[in-house]
């Protein structure tokens, strides 16, 4: 099943996962993995007012965020993805962020980054938080990955503290 885009006309955020899981890609919505803490996150950082489930995906764009994916294939690992997928992934993501045009994008884990942002190694600064770089025009802020085997951020708290400093500069910058 295709895990559909969550769009919104000028975006506060512009969150961007790598690809979609096998969870994710069964049911077709983001970050639907057993255990995956991405919307309590949100919740949490005072991005929605409520806590929404993975089914409810498409109501981010009631508060002005958006989320898609760099590379649609649903793969166990993103491993599993050929560098030719994320090149033209990357392409197709100038596309929807020049569309879009949101005020931020945020890279949700810090893999993504280095693929996403073409930049010198010795440009970009490594973990997460906000880069110097833009991407077609918008901010970049890196997230963690907020999948629970993400051994550098194991807590929902090591992850919250980075949400929450998006939220911060969200609501500083609208």
């Amino acid at each position: 099943m295709q895990v559909k885009d969550v769009i919104a006309d000028r975006p506060d955020v512009l969150f961007v996962g790598i690809n979609p899981g096998l969870t994710s890609g069964r049911v077709g919505h983001h970050f639907a993995g057993p255990g995956n803490p991405f919307y309590r996150l949100l919740h949490a950082a005072g991005f929605t007012p409520i806590e929404l489930a993975a089914a409810d995906d498409q109501r981010l764009a009631e508060w002005r965020l958006a989320l898609v994916n760099l590379c649609n294939r649903t793969t166990r690992t993103a491993a599993e993805l050929t560098r030719a997928e994320l090149v033209r992934g990357r392409r197709a993501l100038e596309q929807k962020v020049r569309a879009m045009q949101p005020t931020l994008v945020a890279l949700v884990g810090v893999t993504l980054y280095p693929i996403a942002i073409d930049a010198p190694r010795a440009e970009r600064v490594p973990g997460p938080g906000e880069k110097p770089q833009r991407f077609a025009g918008a901010r970049v802020f890196v997230l963690p990955n907020p999948s629970g085997l993400n051994a550098s951020f194991p807590s929902f708290a090591a992850k919250l503290v980075w949400f929450e400093q998006l939220a911060a500069l969200v609501r500083f910058e609208c």
